[in-house]
């Protein structure tokens, strides 16, 4: 019997096209569960802006009555005005360990990538960089962190006999958290406070990052569209009141940094302890004690990860990026945490990873993105 596609086209479908991964994962040790209240929210159309500025397409695959994968397409027609553009995405893709669904899922949204006009499709890429990008192709043993695809060992191997091919890597490095700071850092923040110039921004009580949230995403708007971060597209004030409330109750505020000149933030860095044993044990819902693991986990894990940080143009080279390290690895030293995951790097960013290898990081983790012509 061949593979059937069929559009979400009520809340029962989307019900099985949300909670369809945690059966394929079932005996999977190292994948966790999303957070389901975030996912009902995310794939909403009243409640995430994204579906207002992109074509999207849910769909599943069924052999016979069995619902055996899923898949999402998207055109982010934002951004491919932004970079004159015409590339779909697809994201989300689910299935067991057969290729035939995994053909027919690709086959159907290149197809209708093809009759919207696009001439490339790449993936897995979600409406923005936020989202979950890449698959895994080295590290399956390693710790999960969130956002990130935790797929199974074959899927980059059925992409590839489809036809696809690397379009970008992403390294991620594990760091340990030295007992004490390198010397190195400890010269260049004493030059740093002799001059006077810049003050670092650290804080204790959640209430207390509330003022910052906005000033802190409104620079990695700036930064990440000068840097030219793959797949990037400035954010918009509500696209960035959503991520704040999607990500303020997981963070501490012990690792948020920032650095001030003249009261105005110029740099900032996000990390976060590893909260995928918490997840995992709360099965991905929050209530009614699902929230209680999570934070329990929270205060064993001996894991920080470091989700987002930037550097204003004109202050770069001047060694922020050192003054808000030191201040991190205190944090971490403080709190008994024993490495940092650096999260996605592009592999072509040369300067960030020379930095990471500086601090004895290594590679321990790659993701790819890839990408076919249509």
């Amino acid at each position: 019997m061949g593979i059937d596609i069929r559009d979400v086209v009520s809340r029962k479908d989307l019900r099985k096209f949300i909670y369809l991964p945690e059966k394929i994962h079932a005996e999977h040790e190292k994948w966790v569960h999303p957070i389901y209240m975030d996912e009902w929210s995310y794939f909403s159309p009243k409640k995430n802006r994204a579906f207002s500025y992109c074509d999207t397409v849910l769909s599943l695959a069924y052999n016979g009555n069995q619902c055996v994968g899923r898949i999402m397409g998207i055109i982010n027609k934002r951004y491919n005005e932004y970079k004159n553009d015409n590339t779909a995405r697809f994201g989300y893709l689910e299935t067991w360990e057969d290729k035939q669904a995994v053909h027919a899922l690709l086959d159907y949204v290149e197809e209708w990538a093809r009759k919207k006009g696009m001439d490339r499709i790449i993936g897995p890429y979600g409406f923005t960089d936020q989202d979950p990008e890449g698959f895994l192709i080295e590290g399956f043993e390693s710790t999960v962190t969130i956002p990130n695809y935790y797929n199974f060992k074959w899927m980059p191997g059925f992409l590839e006999d489809e036809g696809y091919e690397k379009d970008i890597d992403y390294v991620v490095y594990r760091i340990d958290v030295p007992e004490e700071v390198p010397e190195f850092y400890k010269k260049i923040n004493k030059r740093i406070e002799r001059r006077g110039e810049f003050e670092i921004l650290e804080f204790e009580k959640r209430k207390e990052l509330k003022p910052w949230i906005k000033p802190v995403l409104h620079l990695m708007n700036e930064c990440y569209s000068q840097t030219n971060i793959y797949g990037y597209t400035p954010l918009e004030e509500d696209e960035m009141e959503a991520l704040a409330k999607r990500y303020l109750p997981l963070l501490d505020p012990r690792f948020i940094k920032g650095v001030l000149r003249d009261k105005k933030l110029v740099a900032f860095i996000v990390g976060m302890p590893n909260p995928a044993e918490g997840i995992k044990k709360a099965k991905g819902r929050l209530f009614p004690f699902g929230i209680l693991k999570i934070l329990r986990e929270i205060k064993k894990t001996k894991q920080l990860d470091l989700l987002l940080g930037g550097i204003k143009e004109e202050y770069r080279g001047r060694g922020l990026d050192v003054l808000m390290g030191i201040h991190m690895l205190k944090s971490a030293q403080e709190a008994g945490m024993e490495v940092m995951d650096t999260h996605h790097e592009m592999e072509s960013n040369v300067k960030v990873r020379a930095e990471m290898e500086r601090m004895g990081g290594e590679i321990y983790k790659k993701f790819r993105v890839y990408q076919k012509n249509l």
